[in-house]
């Protein structure tokens, strides 16, 4: 195995990610499902592997052209784009009918490999909460001539800082819908699926004074890898103990499924492990789910964690208009709008 992630890393490094992937998989163990392209998980396009979904439906893969997604009279899906340094990103943005100019959060939705802003629109319905509940919502995209499979990339160390890389761009993309729409500090919140949960993590380890909370779906922790031999280690077995970033003082909440192939479960336990040492946790069981809640000193809610049983690499409770999702609870998406909604009135109360 050190062999072929030597080899796999030397691949990566001339950018040959495909050919990087494919031995990465075979080392796993892993093939791929029959006509599906020879990629690998977070990295690249997921398989599921055998035994994932055994009792549940699978992630439906991507769709050929991305899904339609509704937009209701008097709200706004339009396009946009931040420039630094870095490169340039694309985004999507979502402005419910419900919205006059008025202070109103921000959510900034971190889309999985081989997806597309649309496509994560879709699956997560997060348009339709923000219409509900009148929020902004903006979708980063990542282009192919960034990563081949579209993926984040928060396992190489230029991308993993602070006013570099890409956390620059997401970062520049959330300040210009902030400026844009003169939305103040305190409710802008950032989440992600597989490599986008992993970027949020990123995102809120390096930027806490811009989002106010964070969510990770089937992620890892901020410093779980530092390449792609670390990476995909860290995604089949858990962030090593010295990868256990923490997300700087930014609550988390995260979703994990324990049938997930893609993203061992281990990587929840490695984004909570912080919380693990300084509040208190308290489970509680639902059907087909488990959550604890961690609390601080002075009883104020900082993390949660929900272990989803039998849900493999997919969003929990998404829509089948999406890829990567399974319609059966809980909803992951009104979670993190409830999550954010806490996070937010708490912070109100004590000040």
């Amino acid at each position: 195995m050190q062999d072929s992630m030597a080899e796999a890393t030397r691949l990566t490094r001339g950018g040959r990610l495909a050919q990087a992937t494919a031995l990465i998989q075979r080392t796993l163990g892993r093939r791929p499902a029959s006509g599906a392209p020879t990629s690998a998980p977070v990295l690249g396009r997921s398989t599921l592997g055998p035994g994932a979904g055994v009792k549940s439906p699978p992630a439906r893969p991507l769709a050929p052209a991305p899904p339609p997604v509704e937009i209701p009279d008097g709200a706004r899906f339009v396009d946009g784009s931040f420039t630094n340094a870095a490169g340039t990103r694309g985004y999507k943005l979502y402005v419910p009918s419900g919205y006059a100019g008025q202070a109103v959060p921000l959510v900034v939705m971190l889309h999985g490999g081989t997806q597309t802003a649309a496509d994560f629109a879709a699956g997560t319905r997060m348009n339709q909460l923000a219409e509900r509940d009148t929020f902004l919502v903006v979708y980063p995209e990542q282009p192919t001539s960034a990563n081949q499979l579209r993926c984040w990339n928060w396992f190489l160390p230029a991308d993993q800082r602070r006013e570099a890389g890409e956390p620059s761009l997401v970062a520049g993309i959330t300040r210009q819908v902030m400026d844009d729409h003169h939305l103040g500090a305190g409710r802008v919140y950032v989440a992600g699926l597989s490599a986008g949960g992993a970027m949020a993590a990123v995102m809120a380890a390096t930027y806490p004074d811009l989002y106010a909370a964070a969510g990770v779906h089937s992620g890892l922790a901020y410093g779980a890898a530092h390449d792609v031999a670390s990476a995909f280690t860290a995604m089949k077995q858990g962030a090593p103990p010295r990868g256990h970033g923490r997300a700087g003082d930014v609550p988390l909440i995260v979703f994990q499924g324990d049938r997930d192939t893609t993203v061992a479960p281990a990587n929840a336990e490695a984004l909570l492990a912080p919380w693990n040492q300084t509040a208190h946790a308290e489970a509680i069981e639902g059907p087909g789910w488990t959550r604890r809640v961690y609390r601080d000193g002075d009883g104020r809610v900082v993390a949660e964690w929900w272990a989803i049983s039998e849900l493999g690499h997919a969003w929990s409770g998404g829509s089948p208009q999406g890829s990567y999702t399974d319609p059966r609870g809980p909803d992951a998406s009104a979670e993190l709008v409830r999550f954010f909604r806490d996070q937010c009135n708490a912070r109100i109360l004590s000040t």
